[in-house]
């Protein structure tokens, strides 16, 4: 990096919508950070399954939770549930749905670069 960047998720590089939520993207200092975020209601497997096309989530994650609970099921069974303050590292291969009845809001350091974009 040889120079400063600022930017805000206020005025982000791209948006993309998709039902019950929308993926804001930043490009900065070279790469791509994502701010999801997932209404209740949202589940992967409805919402943005059509747009990826694939049986799973084959992006990984690596992400910071800032609001609302969100159930996590690995293609091999395990399963979590992250809240505020969590952090979590995600191989491909997953479902994830929204919690409850609060929004949630992750900030994504890795799979945000194709994530919720229909493959070319």
């Amino acid at each position: 990096m040889d120079t400063v960047e600022h930017k805000n998720f206020g005025s982000p590089s791209e948006t993309r919508t998709f039902p019950h939520g929308k993926a804001e993207i930043l490009n900065i200092g070279g790469g791509t950070i994502g701010r999801l975020i997932l209404e209740p209601g949202w589940r992967w497997s409805n919402d943005v399954k059509p747009i990826a096309g694939t049986e799973s989530c084959e992006a990984p994650h690596f992400q910071y939770h800032v609001s609302g609970r969100l159930a996590i099921r690995m293609d091999d069974g395990q399963e979590l549930i992250a809240g505020p303050g969590d952090v979590t590292s995600l191989p491909q291969g997953h479902d994830a749905w929204v919690v409850g009845d609060e929004t949630v809001i992750t900030v994504d350091w890795f799979g945000a670069t194709s994530w919720a974009k229909a493959s070319a």
